[in-house]
């Protein structure tokens, strides 16, 4: 899974303050999308253990307390979920009460 790109301190992706995670690939490509530049699946950066690791750390940088944004791109797509899974967990084993937002083109 590639990434486009990581926010440490936004307000706009969720309620309160979050860190954004932006994955990088998406299949929908929505008319009007905020992030027409991470439809390309080979844009960005890889996303290594080293990135997720930097995520986890900086949750609560300076005492300053984040949720989790993950957005895109399309974090849902098969090319991006394994890994889009595997942050997740690691990011509510080390955080159990801290909350997830997840912004997909997907329909339920």
């Amino acid at each position: 899974m590639n990434y486009s790109g990581l926010i440490l301190n936004d307000i706009t992706a969720a309620p309160g303050l979050c860190v954004s995670f932006f994955v990088q690939g998406c299949p929908h490509r929505c008319k009007g999308c905020h992030n027409p530049e991470t439809w390309d699946y080979n844009g960005g950066k890889e996303f290594t253990e080293e990135e997720k690791k930097y995520i986890i750390e900086n949750i609560d940088k300076n005492n300053i307390k984040r949720n989790l944004s993950i957005l895109g791109g399309e974090p849902l797509c098969p090319e991006n979920i394994e890994g889009v899974i595997s942050l997740c967990k690691d990011f509510k084993k080390t955080y159990p009460h801290k909350y997830i937002y997840i912004w997909t083109g997907y329909v339920i």
